[in-house]
């Protein structure tokens, strides 16, 4: 089926698990698809269920997103923010330490719902790539410069510590993906050290 035609013959795979009544028409829809999305996928939700749950006519809906390709672009775009440019807490001398603070402050804000959509649909839109490229490049710019202050030594190396920054980023990464998916949590704690460890 073609993910932008704005009237997709949809059925509807089931009752949803809760109902919004509150808030403006436009808000509804959006917190509906953000917990249909979340739960069975975007390409698995049709539009007639998220009207349903959000209790809007499907008319109302599309009058708001013309395809659903749209709410998608819509919950992204508005219910998730890469923070850039925070400061980073160094641990002088001390790499692991340093990346393992780092580790708990995934520059994203989003809400749990929000994480598995942009996980999930890395592939769908070319918006949740956007924001998970610039997520990437903000992790590994982070841990770039909080390597080269915990190890003051090293900056010379900056090809190491470049391959060191990236391997923690995609380690973070793919934590976020594979804990969405499976539940299984990788310790940060562990790669912070091992990373330290390669580093010297």
């Amino acid at each position: 089926m073609d993910q932008t035609s704005p009237h997709p013959d949809e059925a509807s795979p089931g009752p949803p698990a809760k109902e919004f009544a509150g808030g403006d028409s436009r808000t509804r829809i959006l917190d509906a698809a953000e917990e249909l999305f979340a739960g069975g996928g975007y390409a698995a939700t049709p539009t007639s269920l998220i009207a349903k749950l959000a209790k809007v006519p499907k008319g109302l809906l599309f009058h708001y997103f013309p395809r659903k390709i749209d709410v998608l672009v819509a919950l992204v775009d508005e219910r998730t923010l890469v923070e850039e440019g925070r400061e980073v807490e160094a641990v002088p001398g001390d790499a692991a330490r340093t990346l393992s603070r780092l580790a708990r402050r995934l520059p994203l804000r989003a809400s749990p719902a929000m994480r598995r959509i942009l996980f999930r649909e890395a592939d769908t839109h070319g918006s949740v790539r956007e924001r998970l490229g610039r997520l990437n490049g903000e992790l590994i710019g982070r841990s770039r410069f909080a390597l080269e202050l915990a190890l003051p030594g090293a900056r010379g190396d900056r090809a190491r510590l470049e391959v060191a920054a990236a391997t923690f980023a995609a380690v973070l990464l793919y934590q976020e993906n594979l804990c969405q998916l499976t539940g299984h949590q990788i310790d940060p704690d562990a790669v912070a050290d091992l990373i330290a460890h390669s580093l010297g």
